[in-house]
């Protein structure tokens, strides 16, 4: 089963078309039909949309037919603006290979190095393409010279696409599934990477994970490894974008679990999901990020400071590179000291607290 699996990223600076070539890849693997299809579909929120940028990274499963196997692609796009590369380290972590994107009319540029250093360091397959090839101002052949002399490969290898018409992107799905390796497994015990949360009133915290050994039935009795807190999958299943039961999850799949946990500040995003007896040793996390500015967050009425206060622990469980500490002001009263990666960092956790 797992022989079949390829999963990947999409990594590149801001505006270099990421999104819209994730859009063409959704088309042509029919993960999603054409009646339903919108721009930057796996940009979820509003504040995505309306920026026109992607703030959080976002897992989808397509299929795709090469010959005559049939595989399953598990992408997690990710966001291109520097304040969210703790995002991306988190992505990378959960995936074998990336699709390394830079924009035909400006060529490599500072962001493109620096997560390109990172899926180095993690010796994630790197596979190199031009995209807008088809825009007036493409410097086609200059940037393709570029990205090989970057990555030492040949020119051949160098894909060309266009997110917005589809060029190249059949051919850029064939070269997935043949340079991006199968996923290892690291046998019959249970490991599963924790790289993300979204929270649900009804449901609790449900954990995004990819299972690096083992099998996740619903109703299996699990443990977060660090955490040490046990919990009952009461459901697992794939995001196809959207969440859809299975009856299982298993090695080398990336998905969901819901935990029925309510309580905030028990799951954190690095700990490793294993069996309930724990069976198997924890994997390898995430360093912490370091903030690198800090604001005052103050409820307008104190009597609104307990609202405030949740509302940082649920953005907290979808967004960990945010760092809060509770403090006061004998002008303001008591509000919260954060810690954020970067001045859009601030202004989007800001947004999303209103």
């Amino acid at each position: 089963m797992s022989q079949n699996i390829r999963n990947f990223s999409i990594i590149a600076h801001i505006d270099h078309g990421k999104s819209t070539l994730a859009d063409r890849m959704l088309e042509l693997t029919g993960t999603i039909e054409k009646r339903e299809m919108r721009d930057q579909v796996l940009d979820r929120m509003d504040l995505e949309r309306e920026r026109g940028i992607t703030i959080k990274m976002q897992p989808v499963r397509m299929q795709w037919k090469k010959g005559e196997q049939n595989f399953i692609l598990n992408l997690i796009d990710t966001p291109g603006h520097v304040d969210f590369a703790y995002e991306v380290s988190r992505a990378l972590s959960a995936v074998e290979g990336v699709v390394l994107l830079v924009d035909a009319t400006q060529g490599v540029e500072a962001q493109t190095l620096s997560v390109l250093q990172t899926a180095r360091e993690l010796g994630r397959v790197i596979i190199p393409v031009v995209n807008k090839v088809d825009a007036p101002h493409a410097r086609v052949d200059d940037v393709r010279s570029e990205l090989a002399l970057l990555l030492n490969c040949d020119e051949s290898t160098v894909l060309l696409t266009s997110g917005k018409t589809g060029i190249g992107v059949k051919d850029l799905l064939d070269a997935i599934v043949e340079r991006v390796p199968a996923p290892i497994g690291s046998g019959d015990k249970l490991q599963a990477l924790v790289y993300d949360f979204s929270y649900s009133d009804h449901r609790g915290v449900i954990v995004y994970c990819r299972l690096f050994g083992g099998k996740i039935e619903k109703g299996d009795s699990l443990k977060l490894a660090a955490a040490n807190a046990t919990f009952t999958a009461l459901e697992v299943g794939i995001l196809a974008p959207d969440e859809e039961s299975r009856a299982s999850l298993n090695e080398g799949e990336i998905g969901y679990i819901v935990t029925g946990i309510k309580k905030p500040g028990i799951a954190s995003v690095g700990d490793t999901v294993v069996a309930g007896r724990m069976s198997a040793p924890a994997l390898g996390g995430y360093m912490q990020p370091a903030p690198v500015i800090w604001a005052s967050v103050y409820p307008e009425s104190q009597d609104d400071l307990l609202q405030l206060r949740q509302a940082l622990e649920r953005l907290r469980l979808t967004d960990s590179s945010l760092s809060y500490e509770e403090e006061s002001s004998g002008v303001m009263g008591k509000g919260f000291r954060c810690g954020f990666l970067g001045m859009l960092h601030l202004e989007i956790i800001v947004e999303r607290l209103k």
